[in-house]
């Protein structure tokens, strides 16, 4: 029987975020069917975007990778990377390491399908309808590396959104706007999108001006980044903004109040409405009824399924996933030049540790420049 230092997995209420509890992991134990392995979770990121998939965990479908067995609670999805401990399944040995999406807390139980070179997909029923790229894991070293392994987990999966937005943008030839305004710009994949929309090649001749938004106490820290032409607070932007200049809105925030503001202020100058976020959680609501075009939900799996297609349609995997690594690497790189200025990686422990990071985050208690990784056991 597999061993592990812990046994738990943090659920959270799905009709309040800040009600959470540690519970038993129901993975840790349970006899394995043949065809299935159980990994133990090592470490994992906790971000906004975690918050992000609270906050839509019914209308996105979240909460139905690793469900709780109860319908009034959820367990948080996150990015990280796990060890085979027990397999049942030909093709995946105990000690074998993955990168992938997880459940917040200790072990997880898959059913891979075609196993091969370059990973598996989980084929478990109840994620037979969910989104193929959360289904995926992709091999690891052994042993990991722990501060690029980090940084793979708190910004990777969020760049590839900041990639895949700017990719619909560009693809839509910015919906004829002269500036994209970014919400909650001091949030990782708002400045990630920033730095892809700010990427000085020539297919960019002739680029909108990149414009951040966030709170007053951010605004050093979000002007310091690559990117942004420029960055203003909540309550400076109406003043600065030229309300006749055609604007593309991508909210990474969810604050209905704020988007109504900008759909206001801009009117018919309003090219598109992007949601993507929900960091201001507390604040969302229907972007119904509102100047100028309806607010628009951007499903960051959809635009890589369609941009994946082959060509004519689509890039073609091989293509796309190389226009992706290129970014990627030029993002990493950009970000290793500012330091902690712009990345600053802290570690905790445990199941406690691990739910007070997620209030902390929940809450928007934790640096804009921290990068937090989770140790399971």
């Amino acid at each position: 029987m597999p061993t592990h230092t812990a046994s738990w997995r943090l659920l959270i209420q799905r009709a309040d975020l800040r009600q959470t509890r540690i519970a038993p992991d129901p993975d840790a134990l349970r006899p394995l069917a043949d065809g299935e392995a159980r990994f133990a979770v090592e470490h994992f990121a906790l971000t906004a975007n975690n918050v992000t998939y609270a906050a839509f965990g019914e209308a996105m479908k979240y909460w139905r990778f690793f469900p709780s067995g109860d319908a009034a609670t959820g367990c948080l999805p996150v990015w990280g990377y796990g060890r085979v401990v027990e397999s049942q399944c030909d093709g995946i040995e105990p000690g074998q390491r993955f990168w992938g999406y997880w459940p917040a807390g200790s072990h997880l139980v898959v059913a891979p399908g075609k196993v091969d070179r370059h990973g598996f997909s989980d084929v478990a029923a109840h994620r037979a309808e969910l989104a193929a790229i959360y289904n995926r894991y992709v091999p690891a070293s052994t042993p990991g590396d722990d501060r690029s392994e980090a940084v793979q987990a708190v910004l990777r999966p969020l760049f590839a959104t900041s990639f895949l937005i700017d990719d619909f943008l560009a693809e839509n030839g910015f919906f004829g706007a002269r500036q994209v305004l970014l919400s909650s710009a001091s949030s990782k994949t708002a400045y990630g999108t920033a730095f892809c929309l700010g990427r000085l090649d020539t297919a960019r001749a002739g680029r909108p001006t990149v414009v951040g938004l966030t709170s007053p106490s951010r605004i050093d820290f979000a002007q310091g980044l690559p990117g942004y032409d420029r960055v203003l607070g909540y309550g400076d932007w109406p003043a600065a903004l030229d309300p006749a200049s055609p604007t593309v809105y991508v909210d990474f925030s969810g604050d209905a109040a704020l988007r109504r503001a900008i759909h206001e202020h801009f009117g018919a100058a309003l090219g598109y409405s992007a949601s993507i976020g929900g960091t201001h959680w507390e604040d969302l609501g229907p972007g119904s009824g509102l100047p100028g075009p309806r607010p628009t939900l951007f499903f960051a799996p959809s635009q890589w399924k369609a941009r994946s297609a082959p060509p004519p349609q689509g890039l073609g995997p091989a293509e796309f996933q190389r226009q992706l690594d290129a970014a990627w690497k030029a993002f990493t790189d950009t970000l290793d030049g500012l330091g902690a200025d712009a990345l600053s990686l802290h570690w905790v422990s445990g199941a406690e540790a691990a739910q007070a990071a997620y209030h902390d985050v929940l809450e928007g208690r934790s640096d804009a420049r921290l990068g937090l990784m989770v140790r399971s056991g």
